[in-house]
């Protein structure tokens, strides 16, 4: 069984085989805010969503930390991702950056995945929801 930590800094958490645990937020202080569980954010002010990954296992683990923005319409609006490879043990925060355009909810998902190719789930994908005004 695989023993991979993933936590995203939008403030949700993911668990998995390979990541036994998670949590995510939104970062850029100034500009975002949590209030009743939703993210507060302002158009035009860049945000990153962040994730604390950790792998737990006995060996080397590869991994894409992808992120997409959909709009209240289920629209993906932002798909970005990153690969990586993390030595048994070793944490890593990544961070993928959006700036929303137009205001409306939107809903952040961020997916571990064992690579951009591989679409083998390394933990329970993270949501979280985004109101912009």
């Amino acid at each position: 069984m695989r023993n991979f930590v993933a936590m995203a800094f939008l403030t949700v958490m993911i668990l998995s085989y390979m990541i036994p645990a998670a949590s995510s937020e939104i970062s850029n202080k100034n500009s975002v805010k949590l209030q009743n569980g939703i993210w507060q954010a302002k158009v035009g002010k860049q945000l990153q969503i962040q994730a604390d990954v950790t792998n737990g296992q006995d060996r080397v683990q590869p991994f894409a930390y992808i992120v997409q923005v959909q709009n209240q319409d289920g629209v993906t609006v932002s798909l970005s991702w990153l690969t990586g490879t993390l030595d048994s043990g070793q944490s890593l925060s990544p961070a993928q950056s959006w700036t929303p355009a137009s205001t409306g909810v939107y809903t952040a998902q961020i997916f571990i995945w064992a690579g951009i190719d591989n679409p083998d789930a390394l933990s329970l994908p993270l949501t979280m929801t985004i109101t912009v005004s």
